[in-house]
């Protein structure tokens, strides 16, 4: 995936053997940006090593922050629920954000999510090139703007192209749509169960494909 090294990267803190444990070490004590100043620890990808699916979400939120796993907040049970419904199996997917560290702003007590800007994206994305390249998944599926326009370039609008298997040299098949955070925040029940059941549409795209082999 050739480009320019950012100034201030991850591949600062590239580990020399190439294995996923490797990189989940490494990964703990990366400072390519300044996010690592201000979230408790960082957040790398998990899942099955050998996964046909890698699910790639913007970053880690509050809970994901604490427990050091990523999607296990209230986004990721209903990520769950999605993959359930889809027929695939959470535990042989693998799962990981764009940015590995929590960029919050406080509200009061709450530590509320801030959305990473361009400059921490590309300094954290050579965390996410290794996986894809360790992992080699058949299906990548990007959750939300953020994840899609930083794999399939910064024009890419998910509101277009949404469950729509598009062309790239990342993976055999790669789709875009909506990050589960975005259902939670419907604004009525009605409106919230039709958004899942879009998602889970889009998802079971990806199992159709995946029922291929």
């Amino acid at each position: 995936m050739g480009r320019d090294k950012p100034e201030g990267s991850a591949e600062d803190f590239f580990p020399k053997r190439k294995s996923l444990k490797a990189f989940r070490d490494a990964a703990a004590d990366c400072q390519g940006c300044e996010l690592w100043e201000h979230a408790t620890q960082t957040v790398f990808g998990e899942g099955a090593r050998r996964a046909e699916v890698l699910l790639v979400g913007e970053q880690p939120g509050n809970e994901e922050d604490l427990s050091g796993k990523p999607f296990v907040g209230p986004a990721g049970r209903l990520l769950n629920d999605a993959l359930d419904e889809a027929g695939i199996d959470r535990t042989q997917t693998y799962v990981t954000n764009v940015v590995k560290h929590f960029k919050w702003e406080p509200r009061g007590k709450r530590r509320i999510h801030k959305k990473p800007n361009a400059r921490e994206i590309s300094a954290c994305r050579p965390w996410l090139e290794a996986e894809i390249d360790l992992i080699k998944p058949k299906v990548i599926v990007c959750l939300g703007a953020t994840a899609a326009q930083a794999l399939l370039g910064p024009k890419f609008k998910v509101s277009k192209q949404r469950g729509q298997f598009i062309e790239s040299t990342l993976a055999p098949y790669i789709l875009a749509t909506v990050h589960p955070s975005s259902i939670l925040r419907a604004p009525d029940d009605e409106t919230r169960h039709a958004e899942k059941r879009r998602f889970v549409d889009d998802l079971k795209k990806v199992a159709h494909v995946l029922s291929k082999n």
